[in-house]
């Protein structure tokens, strides 16, 4: 069962719907759905405002909107990897050198779809076994507030509670070395895709076992305490 997110949500103030990434069989627990029309190109992002509006994005290895989704969210190539690493390099800057960018593909490597169909868009309650990830899109507090939550049960050995990884915007949602870990990503760090976003928002894209977690915060954690209500308070918002 899916866990709640309502009293997180009214505690943080956080009003934009969470956006879910899932990596499952059947279309029709998705509904309504978008596609990005065959043949031209689409960012994934550019579907933010429907995803506001409770539409879901549909993507596959033969419709994905760009070439950036099609490799990193279904290990699609659409041109070499020495026109990859040009377009990246020589046309964007994104990285130092060819060299760098190179050794960088070969350590992250795209997402392994599971079926056919990868879906980007509001949570469903239904086809909770198939989520991979929960994007949060958040301001600099809720933002603050969510890392907090994410090393709430972190161990000094434990693996980072929250990363901030270099890499496209679409792939952030997916990039974690194992899902199956609770683990936070702050993305929409891409400024290739940040122009389909509200300037003052960020994404703070979270595995399913981190969700849970920060869903299961209860009064004895600091989104009850002092400092958050102070911050509040100080941001012109009174809490009941």
């Amino acid at each position: 069962m899916q866990a709640n997110p309502e009293k997180l949500l009214n505690k943080t103030g956080i009003t934009h719907p969470l956006i879910g990434f899932y990596d499952a069989p059947d279309p029709s627990a998705f509904e309504p759905l978008l596609t990005p029309k065959a043949g031209k190109w689409a960012c994934v992002f550019m579907f933010y405002k429907k995803w506001m509006n409770a539409h879901t994005l549909m993507i596959e290895k033969d419709n994905f909107g760009c070439s950036g989704a099609g490799y990193w969210l279904c290990g699609v190539e659409t041109r070499t990897r020495e026109d990859f690493i040009k377009f990246l390099v020589d046309d964007e800057g994104l990285k130092s050198n060819r060299e760098l960018m190179n050794r960088w593909l070969d350590f992250r490597k795209p997402y392994e779809p599971k079926h056919p169909h990868l879906f980007i868009g509001p949570l469903k309650d239904g086809p909770y076994d198939y989520l991979k990830s929960v994007t949060f899109y958040v301001n600099a507090d809720q933002l603050s507030l969510l890392m907090l939550g994410a090393n709430y049960d972190n161990g000094p050995d434990d693996p980072p509670a929250v990363i901030a990884p270099f890499g496209p915007g679409c792939g952030q949602m997916v990039q974690f070395d194992d899902l199956n870990i609770p683990q936070a990503i702050i993305g929409s760090t891409d400024i290739a895709m940040r122009q389909y976003l509200p300037p003052d928002i960020m994404a703070f894209t979270v595995t399913k076992p981190l969700f849970e977690k920060l869903c299961s915060l209860d009064e004895k954690s600091f989104l009850y305490k002092p400092f958050w209500q102070n911050l509040r308070k100080k941001r012109g918002f009174i809490d009941t």
